[in-house]
């Protein structure tokens, strides 16, 4: 799902629902990826990092997630997986940033991840308020007071600062975006299918290993 399509359907988040199992390269004959000049700083000292960009109110996103899973499972040790919701300066992404990364810093993201999109996507539960949130992490079993101080903490606020910085820094038009070693993305738009990306991000890495980032 692109920036434009996504901003256009936010009006009201229940519409980001769509055919969640169909993604076509918009350029069959095109690259597979897409090498960043200058590259972005990465944070993973000694590892290489692989960002995923995604949002909750995207059905490509949700189809690419259990592909994802597996992919982890299986993840070199030299490789750092970070996860970066995308903001795009909406207030219902934002929002849905925020839920992730208290999630994240709950330990509740294994748990409570996937359960996010269904509710998002096929609930439509507004998990883009903080009154839905609090009702549906007391229906999932968490601790609701303990959550949403940490829903509202200072902490948040810098990751939710972060996540939108490197979306600007990595230029970000689409969801779901994998980026390896801040100097490549890729994308189902780019490779054709979810599989083929995560194909790419292995061909990427095995690139990187053999041409590290000059220091």
């Amino acid at each position: 799902m692109n920036r434009r399509h996504a901003l256009q359907q936010l009006g009201a988040l229940a519409l980001l629902v769509g055919p969640a199992g169909h993604v076509l390269a918009q350029n069959p004959a095109g690259p597979a990826y897409q090498t960043l000049d200058p590259a972005v700083p990465t944070s993973a000292k000694g590892k290489i990092e692989v960002i995923e960009f995604f949002h909750y109110g995207c059905p490509h996103c949700r189809a690419f997630d259990p592909l994802l899973e597996q992919w982890k499972k299986q993840m070199p040790a030299d490789v750092h997986f970070v996860r970066v919701p995308a903001i795009w300066g909406n207030p219902q992404l934002q929002a849905l940033a925020r839920l992730y990364y208290t999630l994240e810093i709950t330990g509740q993201v294994d748990k409570l991840h996937e359960k996010v999109f269904a509710a998002v996507q096929d609930d439509k539960v507004p998990l883009h308020t903080e009154d839905g949130v609090r009702s549906w992490i007391e229906k999932n079993g968490v601790d609701a007071k303990s959550f949403m101080a940490a829903y509202k903490s200072f902490g948040i606020e810098s990751m939710l600062k972060q996540a939108d910085r490197s979306a600007r820094d990595y230029k970000l038009q689409g969801v779901p975006t994998m980026a390896v070693d801040g100097r490549f993305i890729t994308s189902a738009s780019m490779t054709g299918s979810h599989e083929g990306t995560l194909k790419q991000v292995d061909l990427l890495l095995a690139r990187v290993r053999k041409e590290p980032r000059s220091s």
